[in-house]
């Protein structure tokens, strides 16, 4: 289902990562939870070819796939939202619901874990303009109240859906990290051509955060009008 909130065009993402701190176990060292080496997997992190020929979508004039690259190729009206998927899943609820700047929680029902979405503006984290890639670290850094100079050097790429669930065709940079008994996972993707980002963590206690990571990730694509 795709959401319909909107965001204040005067919003300002420093407020936002205000609102995303508060979720995690803050003790003024978050940073230095982040591993050193990038996070295991059990084989290749999915991502879009970069190299692939840039065509357009069905219908439209949008990308195809949004790898770092091709966002340079989004409309300055284009709008990016998250597809609400978590509206009607049985397993989660509402932990906070929308602020009206664009951010929101989930809960799952045990109260194992949180993920919450942002939504919005956020050239404010210091975009390098079309390098999608760069400022995406740099959301991570305003989350983080870190360097994106040390964001760069342990974030990995990942994906997210686009248009549908699971279709891993809008590139993002992740971190993990660990701290107190809980596992995070926060990844984020700018948009440079719309001054737009969107982020998502994924918090846990007592639970596979990357299962519930993936599984968020699954029911909750990125929407681009």
């Amino acid at each position: 289902m795709t959401s319909t909130r909107s965001v204040t065009p005067t919003f300002r993402f420093a407020a936002a990562a205000v609102v995303a701190l508060a979720t995690l176990p803050l003790s003024g060292c978050l940073f230095s939870a982040i591993p050193t080496q990038a996070p295991a997997t059990d084989g290749p992190i999915s991502t879009p070819d970069a190299t692939a020929p840039e065509t357009t979508a069905p219908g439209g004039d949008l990308p195809a796939a949004l790898t770092f690259e091709a966002g340079a190729q989004l409309p300055e009206t284009a709008f990016i939202q998250w597809a609400d998927g978590l509206m009607t899943d049985d397993g989660w609820t509402v932990a906070s619901p929308d602020d009206g700047n664009g951010s929101w929680t989930y809960g799952t029902i045990d109260g194992a874990c949180t993920a919450e979405f942002y939504q919005g503006l956020a050239s404010d984290a210091g975009f390098t303009p079309g390098d999608d890639r760069a400022s995406s670290d740099a959301i991570l850094a305003i989350l983080l109240q870190a360097d994106p100079a040390e964001i760069a050097q342990h974030a990995v790429d990942g994906s997210f859906g686009y248009q549908i669930g699971g279709s891993g065709d809008v590139a993002h940079r992740q971190l993990t990290g660990q701290q107190d008994g809980r596992t995070w996972i926060m990844a984020a993707r700018a948009f440079t051509a719309t001054d737009a980002g969107v982020y998502l963590i994924v918090d846990c206690t007592g639970a596979d955060a990357a299962t519930v990571f993936d599984e968020v990730v699954e029911k909750n694509a990125i929407i681009v009008d």
